[in-house]
């Protein structure tokens, strides 16, 4: 039934006998136990020959292996022939009495760390959360599957070495320590721990997501712009007449669009036509919204304002309101067209309107003092131009009042004449008197701190009364006048430009810092007492002192005003 490999012996009867080599080996099929070759030897001719006293001393507890591997080959039933009754009794009473295989056990402190067994005994060394672990213990016949290799007995690379032997504590070796030392948990045989895994998957994963709110971005910029292009085509039938001969200079669109009935400003393909063949010349401006550039078309200077693409709420709003109808006034500054330039890489959107070769009236008070008759004409002309926007015309041709919400002296322009013409419409709300409701601009710009009126700085405005921003219009107005004044030539006397409360707040305040001066100390410009001596500047004191009262209610009106500069005007023979 089986090959012979051992040396042979005899048994009682002189004949040969054979050690199973299953038997002698160290490692047979049967994993569960082994024994060296004189053992197995020696327990089968004790046997054999009937010394059971010999093998109840010497069996070191393997003989149920014994007994199923000689079941199993043919060599019970062989000594079962030849051995006596006394001999098979005492054989079985061996097989019935003998013990389990014992190992040691780490975690059996309740037995002496010690354990028994019909399988395996095994040793380990591995690393768990960079942390070396020596691990033994009994491990029964039935988990060491497969056969051959059980998983029990599996060594890991880099993380665990095992060891499994099968005679009485054989387990009390040192596996050895694994090849690698990985630290922290998650460790991977790449080499790669959970940060750099963590990198890898949300990298990926973190682009993906900012391309796809670029696109959405993009998308919604294009539907936006595509919208308010379609809004901006409602163009007027009637206005066909105002169609571009090529001999139509500047001065004939200025005229056409003073004499064209409606006063809201070309229709849009002209619009287009103008700013698609603009040459830009150089920029003469930068602010928040983008850059002012002078531009030329047909021989004739034009005022380029270039919108940034993240300011195109404000660029819609000014294109909106300058072609409010009856807008145009000789004190507004005269809108020309408005087009959005898409190159495919970004919108460029453009407002074309006159060219002021002074530039603004914070440039011009810079530059040069004024007379009194220069005083009256520029205090006079923004007078009248903010009392053309805050007024509401009735009628089907009718204009909606309108504020202007960020006046100050950088947004009022000063023509060839001296006279003054209100800019920057992007913050503008107009008024619905059937209705009775403001249309606010949907932006998120704020007026120029150093100018907001004392309800905007504390917050007490009335936004749903329009009468509440006419009056934070005029409180504004107030300061410009002082600083028109201020630089007023009388008697041969003049002081430097100043910006209002340049004594008591920095370059660019904050609102805490204007409401502490203008709400809670109550400070406004200082007022000379020189003043007094020129009936003009007398006059302009008396005007400002009533646009600055805390109470909004209680200041003068843009018409008041224009009417008492009109009188002055006569008075001191000041020709407009």
């Amino acid at each position: 039934m089986f090959e012979s490999s051992s040396t042979p012996g005899r048994d009682g009867t002189g004949r040969e006998w054979e050690v199973n080599p299953l038997l002698s080996g160290t490692e047979y099929s049967n994993p569960s136990h082994s024994l060296t070759n004189s053992e197995a030897s020696t327990v089968v001719k004790s046997i054999m020959e009937g010394r059971v006293s010999e093998v109840w001393f010497r069996l070191p507890c393997q003989l149920h292996t014994l007994y199923v591997s000689m079941q199993g080959n043919g060599h019970l039933a062989n000594m079962a022939k030849n051995a006596t009754a006394f001999t098979i009794v005492l054989w079985a009473v061996l097989l019935g009495t003998c013990t389990g295989l014992r190992c040691n056990c780490t975690q059996c402190d309740r037995t002496d760390f010690q354990c028994e067994t019909d399988g395996a005994c095994m040793a380990s060394t591995s690393y768990i959360n960079g942390v070396e672990h020596h691990v033994r213990m009994c491990i029964p016949a039935r988990e060491l599957e497969p056969a051959g290799q059980p998983i029990y007995c599996l060594s890991a690379k880099d993380l665990r070495n095992t060891h499994c032997c099968y005679t009485d504590f054989c387990n009390n070796v040192d596996p050895g320590r694994p090849s690698g030392n990985p630290s922290g948990f998650g460790y991977t045989p790449s080499g790669w721990g959970p940060v750099e895994l963590a990198v890898v998957i949300a990298g990926p994963v973190f682009l993906l997501c900012v391309i796809l709110i670029v696109a959405v971005f993009l998308f919604q910029h294009h539907q936006r712009v595509y919208h308010n292009r379609q809004r901006l085509e409602a163009e007027e039938p009637s206005c066909d007449h105002l169609y571009l001969a090529k001999d139509k200079t500047l001065q004939d669109l200025i005229f056409d669009l003073s004499t064209s009935g409606s006063g809201s400003g070309l229709p849009l393909f002209v619009q287009r036509t103008v700013a698609r063949t603009i040459v830009l010349q150089e920029i003469i401006g930068k602010g928040r919204f983008g850059e002012v550039w002078r531009g030329k078309w047909r021989g004739g200077d034009v005022a380029v304002k270039i919108f940034s693409s993240r300011e195109e709420r404000s660029w819609f709003r000014e294109a909106e309101i300058y072609q409010t109808i009856m807008l145009r006034h000789e004190n507004i500054l005269g809108f020309i067209a408005a087009d959005n330039k898409d190159n495919g890489t970004w919108t460029q959107l453009w407002l074309v309107s006159d060219y002021h070769e002074y530039g603004s009236l914070f440039d011009y008070l810079n530059r040069y003092s004024v007379t009194i008759e220069g005083m009256i004409k520029l205090a006079l002309s923004a007078a009248s131009g903010l009392a053309h926007l805050h007024m509401e015309i009735v009628g089907t041709q009718g204009k909606p009042g309108i504020a202007h919400r960020d006046l100050k002296s950088k947004n009022i322009l000063v023509k060839k004449n001296g006279m003054c013409a209100i800019a920057d419409l992007g913050l503008a709300v107009r008024h619905d008197s059937v209705t009775d409701t403001i249309d606010i601009a949907p932006n998120q710009r704020v007026g120029t701190k150093r100018y907001m009126a004392p309800e905007v700085l504390d917050e007490t405005i009335n936004m749903k009364h329009f009468d509440s921003f006419k009056c934070a219009d005029i409180y504004a107005l107030g300061l410009v006048y002082w600083e028109i004044a201020r630089r007023c030539s009388a008697g041969g006397i003049h002081e430097e430009y100043q910006l209002p409360y340049y004594e008591l707040v920095p370059s660019d305040p904050s609102i805490e810092e204007m409401r502490k001066v203008v709400c809670d100390q109550k400070l406004r410009p200082t007022v000379p007492n020189w003043w007094q001596s020129y009936e003009a500047l007398k006059v302009m004191g008396k005007i400002m002192r009533e646009c600055w009262y805390s109470n909004g209610a209680a200041r003068l009106t843009a018409l008041r005003i224009k009417k008492t500069l009109s009188h002055l005007s006569v008075l001191e023979d000041v020709k407009i």
